[in-house]
C-alpha cells in the first residue's frame, strides 16, 4: 500500500456545481488530483453523463491543472437506491418526510461515499479526500452537517489505521460563495463552465436553460442554486 501523499486529492465529482467547484477548488491546491464518482440508482443519473465534459473543461482552463488532473472512476452502488424508499432513487414526490427530512434524503448516503472513497484514496496514496457538503445552505441532509464529517474522519482512520483528511470547502458558505468561490478560482470561464455543464436537478431536467444552469427549477437542489446565483449576480452588480 503506497504512502499517503499530503499533495494528492482525491475529489467526490458528482457532475452538480458543489462538486466541480470543489475540484478546481483541489486543482488550484494539489499536485496530483483524482475524481470519483458513484451510480446508486439516482433519478438524476444525468449528473454522472456531465462528469467528463466537466473534467475537460477544466483542465482546458489552466495547464497546471490538465497536468494536475488524474484518473476518474465510476463505483455501483445500485443497492444504495434499493434500501431505502426516497425520492432520489424512486418515483415519489419531492416535498417532506413525516419527520421533517426531505423526501429526496438518502439515508447513509454520504457516510457510504466516502467510506468508498477512503478505501480509494488509502489504495491510491491520496491523503486527502474533497467533497461538497455543506450546512449553511443545504436542504438539510443530516450527514452533510461538519460534526458528522469530523465524526467520520476519525472513524475512518480509526478503522484504518491511517491519516486521510476530509475536507468540505464549502462547508460555512451559502450558495452565492459557492458561486463566488468559482469565479475566483478560475473566474467567468469557469462560472460560465458550471452554468453550462454542471448538472443539480433532482428531476434531471436537462432541456429547460436558465441563467443558472438546467433544470425544473421547482425541486430543493434548482431553487437553491437559483437563489445563489441571483445573490451572486446581485453582490456583483453592487
Amino acid at each position: 500500500m503506497p504512502e499517503l501523499d499530503p499533495k494528492a486529492a482525491l475529489v467526490l465529482l458528482s457532475g452538480g456545481q458543489d462538486s466541480a467547484t470543489c475540484l478546481a477548488w483541489a486543482l488550484d491546491r494539489y499536485a496530483r488530483v483524482e475524481t470519483v464518482g458513484f451510480r446508486y440508482g439516482q433519478r438524476h443519473a444525468v449528473e454522472l453523463e456531465v462528469c467528463a465534459p466537466i473534467r475537460a473543461g477544466l483542465a482546458a482552463l489552466s495547464p497546471a491543472w490538465q497536468h494536475r488532473l488524474g484518473p476518474d472512476r465510476v463505483v455501483s452502488l445500485e443497492v444504495l437506491g434499493e434500501m431505502s424508499a426516497n425520492a432520489l432513487t424512486a418515483d415519489l414526490p419531492f416535498g417532506a418526510r413525516p419527520d421533517g427530512l426531505p423526501s429526496t434524503f438518502v439515508p447513509g448516503r454520504n457516510l457510504v461515499f466516502l467510506t468508498f472513497a477512503a478505501i480509494i484514496a488509502l489504495e491510491r496514496g491520496l491523503k486527502h479526500i474533497v467533497a461538497g457538503m455543506c450546512e449553511t445552505d443545504y436542504s438539510g441532509y443530516p450527514d452533510c452537517r461538519d460534526d458528522t464529517i469530523k465524526a467520520l474522519q476519525a472513524a475512518l482512520n480509526l478503522g484504518m489505521a491511517t491519516r486521510l483528511v476530509l475536507e468540505t470547502p464549502l462547508m460555512w458558505i451559502d450558495k452565492a460563495g459557492t458561486w463566488a468561490l468559482a469565479e475566483s478560482l478560475g473566474g467567468n470561464a469557469l462560472v460560465e463552465l458550471i452554468v453550462e455543464f454542471t448538472h443539480s436537478c433532482y428531476a434531471g431536467e436537462r432541456t429547460v436553460r436558465h441563467d443558472w444552469g438546467y433544470g425544473c427549477g421547482r425541486c430543493d437542489a434548482c431553487k437553491l442554486r437559483a437563489n445563489g446565483w441571483r445573490h451572486y449576480r446581485e453582490t456583483r452588480a453592487g
